[in-house]
């Protein structure tokens, strides 16, 4: 699915596909093209895929645990070059730190009151026939039938 297809989606669709909101999105990109000039302002060969694009696939990455080879396929590029891309887009959002998930110190504080579920998971022996002597694996490797 690219950018161009859902860009016109209402901002509930949108957030449901991607997983971000419509302006966090924009944010998103307007980061990343300040970062691409950047990057490329001397020169060099342009992606194949457009900014958007980028970061639709590092969020369909990171949201469905779908593999490089299946998104790659679906925006008809290699996966090495999925994964450059998606390598890029995660560290350039990270780098400037306004796009970041709160840590492990930040969850631990919160007021969220978690609920406890026991599971009895133990064993129980279930009934299987018995080898007899008669017909059994020794018979077999001794040659005898």
């Amino acid at each position: 699915m690219r950018y161009d297809n859902i860009k016109s989606y209402k901002p509930e669709e949108f957030r449901r596909l991607t997983g971000v909101k419509p302006d966090t999105f924009s944010g998103m990109v307007a980061l990343l093209v300040k970062a691409y000039a950047a990057k490329h302002g001397r020169g060099g060969r342009s992606s194949k895929l457009s900014i958007e694009d980028m970061l639709l696939a590092t969020l369909g990455y990171l949201r469905e645990y779908r593999t490089y080879a299946h998104i790659a396929a679906d925006f008809g590029i290699s996966e090495s070059n999925l994964f450059r891309a998606v390598r890029w887009v995660e560290d350039t959002l990270i780098k400037d730190g306004r796009f970041h998930l709160p840590g492990k110190k930040a969850l631990a504080r919160s007021d969220v009151q978690y609920e406890v579920v026991l599971l009895d998971a133990t064993e129980t022996p279930c009934e299987r026939p018995q080898k007899n002597s008669g017909g059994g694996i020794a018979v077999r490797k001794n040659g005898t039938r």
